[in-house]
């Protein structure tokens, strides 16, 4: 943890106003910079050390769908949280990924500030770079504190992207079964 990020955390804290030297807040400028440096970890990783070695030879040419993929991330313009689930889908020509390694990819763009947009279009990249699929298609679903908090105060909305790759933007059907598995 960076001394300089616990002491921004501390100024901020007595920037609205608060007494630094209050008992519950004593401790409180080290734990937000250690949490923060947790929520934006996807900085300090690489597609390629994340994947490893986990691409495997297969001579499935079918849809591979992990969905309902857990995902917490930062708004980059007000450092508020959105919550929300990943669907990542793709056609292998040759090459599948560990399971696992399409969640930890999800993870790492997360862990950084971020639009959802953006994290939508980062996550079918990198798993077309990984595997050089046929296709990718990725859904995400969130909602986001900024929305929810502060401005229109809209406690319900909820946000929805995709980003579609190869097949999945060229081929109509594959588009279709895409979705139609997303909302079993």
């Amino acid at each position: 943890m960076t001394k300089d990020l616990a002491s921004n955390y501390q100024q901020i804290i007595q920037g609205v106003g608060e007494d630094i030297t209050r008992e519950g807040l004593l401790k409180t400028p080290e734990r937000a910079a250690k949490a923060m440096e947790f929520l934006t970890q996807g900085y300090h990783q690489s597609l390629q050390e994340l994947v490893n070695d986990a691409v495997f030879p297969s001579d499935n040419d079918e849809m591979v769908l992990v969905k309902d993929i857990e995902l917490y991330s930062l708004c980059e313009h007000h450092m508020l949280p959105f919550i929300g689930k990943a669907h990542v889908a793709y056609v292998p020509m040759g090459k599948v990924i560990g399971l696992s390694k399409v969640a930890r990819i999800v993870d790492m763009f997360a862990r950084r500030l971020q639009i959802q947009e953006q994290l939508t279009t980062q996550i079918a990249y990198a798993i077309q770079d990984a595997i050089d699929a046929a296709g990718v298609g990725v859904i995400i679903e969130a909602s986001h504190l900024c929305m929810m908090m502060r401005g229109v105060e809209k406690q319900n909305s909820s946000t929805t992207t995709s980003m579609m790759l190869g097949t999945f933007r060229e081929n109509p059907r594959t588009r279709a079964e895409f979705l139609s598995l997303v909302k079993m």
